[in-house]
């Protein structure tokens, strides 16, 4: 089985449900979006959900992804950045849990947390107070970190930091891995276009994204998007939501299908695609099968708070694996 590491924001998500959209309004947070947020901002959301129910667990979009494949037997391996506060130590704790190497950098700080904002029809919405996870620098990244890695995924959020994405890839490339792309969010690949031509035809393997991530690369629809893409790099998946997934590999272009599933919280879902499209990636599935398995992850995470499971739910999840396989 081939060997995937990760890099992203370390956070830990602090999971509200809402009971109307009222709090996005006041915050002027567009719904779907994903928002940085400073001090003064992150103080006046805790404020604005002080009354609210919430729950706490690991998060970050790479680390989704990289923890979920460490669970269901991918050999992962994770470089973030997490200080040595509650969230930072629950953040490393839970890495370990999920079977996961750790690499990261701790630093006497406070850790990122990402406020998911839970509307009632299961659109989440982020205000991400980045901490001491956006202090990861290109002078952090060891060559040693990215030894015997197959595979190398970039959460598309790390934009912020441009110079640490050329040195990641660097160093990934002389390890020998291939690099995989996520696209991240629609307002994050507007706000970083140029950056992105510049490097995926140059250094990209493999992209993840979802409709409106395509779109607002590119300003066409899916399968245009898919065909343009695909021939700048070896594999693309785009996500459409309930309606499934397109997936092309040279000239082998695939639609995958979903099942009609309510939702609870979309938290994590594109994460949890990647994560079971890799995982059949890394045993060499084909891609039939890789994006029904990212179907399937998805699916079910949709229907708990956040972007973990409980054990019993991995028991389910297990079993129902081993049948698809």
């Amino acid at each position: 089985m081939m060997k995937i590491l990760g890099i992203g924001n370390a956070l830990v998500d602090v999971l509200v449900l809402l009971k109307n959209d009222n709090i996005l309004e006041e915050m002027k947070f567009p719904k779907g979006s994903m928002q940085l947020i400073d001090d003064y901002m992150f103080t006046k959301l805790n404020l604005s959900i002080a009354n609210s129910e919430k729950l706490i667990a690991s998060g970050g979009s790479a680390s989704n992804t990289i923890a979920a494949m460490g669970r269901l037997g991918v050999d992962t391996g994770f470089i973030g950045k997490v200080g040595t506060d509650f969230y930072g130590n629950y953040f490393k704790e839970d890495l370990v849990r999920c079977g996961t190497k750790s690499h990261l950098i701790v630093e006497d700080a406070v850790s990122g947390v990402a406020t998911t904002l839970i509307s009632p029809d299961g659109e989440r919405t982020f205000g991400t107070y980045l901490g001491i996870a956006a202090n990861l620098k290109p002078e952090d990244l060891k060559p040693e970190q990215f030894e015997g890695y197959d595979y190398f995924y970039i959460e598309g959020y790390l934009v912020q930091n441009l110079d640490l994405i050329r040195k990641a890839i660097e160093l990934a490339k002389k390890a020998g891995a291939k690099i995989i792309w996520d696209m991240a969010s629609y307002n994050v690949v507007e706000g970083s276009r140029d950056f992105l031509f510049e490097i995926i035809p140059e250094h990209i393997d493999i992209i993840f994204a979802n409709e409106e991530e395509a779109k607002a690369l590119l300003n066409v629809e899916v399968e245009e998007a898919l065909s343009i893409l695909s021939k700048q790099v070896e594999l693309i998946i785009i996500k459409e939501g309930a309606k499934g997934s397109w997936i092309q590999r040279g000239d082998e272009k695939i639609s995958i299908a979903t099942n009609k599933i309510s939702r609870i919280d979309t938290t994590g879902a594109g994460d949890w695609y990647a994560a079971g499209f890799l995982y059949g990636l890394a045993n060499d599935f084909s891609l039939e099968l890789c994006g029904k398995i990212g179907n399937f992850l998805a699916e079910n995470i949709i229907q708990v708070v956040g972007a973990r499971f409980s054990e019993d739910q991995w028991l389910k999840i297990d079993n129902e694996l081993k049948k698809m396989l």
